[in-house]
């Protein structure tokens, strides 16, 4: 059953609901909290302008990961963002929520260290839930491109924690 205009989010459900998971993508892939709210703005701006119907409530939060996944990547492909160079390096990226464990933080850091095509895939899969299929679908690449990123993801993280003496 298609939804009707009337059930469409109103702007403050769209920030309550979505703006926090849009962030995340963008601030793990990017490492710069000004970009993310930038993407985080442009991409609920563009669910507000969009003249389009979801069939239930996984079919919006697809489109908008979808569409937060295009504007990374168009940032990121912009001649300003190529030709900028970054005052301070990136410390830290909190791509999840903060947990008081100290093992939770040593992985959050990893991840935040890994190469950046490997951080929006790994974003994805373990902090938004999305399956692999949808995650290919986001990203506009191959099942068997999201495995092999995820897989070579998983490598370089056990590598990094291995060398923290996290994993045995």
């Amino acid at each position: 059953m298609k939804m009707n205009k009337a059930e469409r989010l109103s702007a403050e459900e769209l920030v309550s609901r979505y703006s926090k998971t849009v962030y995340r993508i963008a601030l793990s892939r990017l490492g710069n909290p000004a970009e993310a709210e930038d993407i985080t703005q442009n991409v609920l701006i563009k669910y507000i302008n969009a003249d389009k119907t979801f069939d239930d409530e996984d079919h919006r939060r697809k489109w908008i990961i979808r569409v937060t996944v295009n504007e990374i990547n168009t940032l990121v492909r912009s001649a300003h963002k190529r030709y900028t160079t970054e005052l301070d390096e990136m410390e830290n990226v909190a791509c999840a929520p903060p947990d008081s464990s100290d093992e939770t933080a040593d992985i959050r850091e990893a991840v935040a260290r890994l190469p950046e095509k490997y951080r929006v895939p790994v974003h994805l899969f373990y902090y938004e839930d999305l399956s692999v299929k949808d995650i290919a679908a986001a990203m506009s690449v191959s099942e068997g491109t999201v495995k092999s990123l995820l897989s070579r993801a998983r490598a370089k993280l056990r590598e990094m924690l291995e060398e923290q003496d996290y994993v045995g």
